[in-house]
């Protein structure tokens, strides 16, 4: 099976010069994709000029493998029988930057503290990070190592 995904990108950023020089132009973009009511506001990085009050496209990345491995983690969480009563990750990506300025992540390291129902689940629920680390889609598709150091309680 094939599945299609749709998204749409419209700089903002012209601010009537165009790209006429490096800094005659804004980073800021906006992403949309059809039928969803949100549009995210994006701009490169704070530290290529972009605006730190959006989203860069290596926020979007760390949030994304952030978001694929808590989705799979919750389904197999499901079919084996824990139960998660709340789940919060503090992702970290780390990309390196040469002095061509040419850049890739080196790695992504996921953060999640998960609390389980019972003290017989957390066990488990600990091992279950490292299968939902191999079927997220999105790590399955980068070149880079993608690490996660979970915590589990009971509560």
């Amino acid at each position: 099976m094939t599945h299609h995904y749709t998204a749409h990108l419209t700089w903002t950023g012209n601010h009537g010069a165009g790209t006429h020089t490096y800094t005659a132009y804004g980073r800021d973009y906006e992403l949309s994709a059809p039928g969803k009511t949100v549009t995210i506001p994006g701009s490169s990085d704070p530290a290529f000029r972009g605006d730190p009050s959006r989203y860069s496209p290596e926020d979007l990345l760390v949030q994304s493998l952030a978001a694929c491995h808590m989705l799979w983690y919750l389904h197999l969480c499901a079919t084996k029988g824990v139960i998660v009563r709340a789940y919060t990750d503090a992702a970290e990506g780390e990309m390196t930057e040469t002095d061509s300025g040419d850049g890739q992540f080196a790695s992504v390291t996921l953060h999640p503290t998960v609390v389980v129902t019972e003290a017989g689940m957390v066990e488990q629920a600990e091992a279950l990070h490292a299968q939902a680390n191999r079927r997220c889609f999105i790590a399955r598709s980068v070149n880079f190592p993608v690490h996660h150091a979970g915590t589990v309680r009971v509560g």
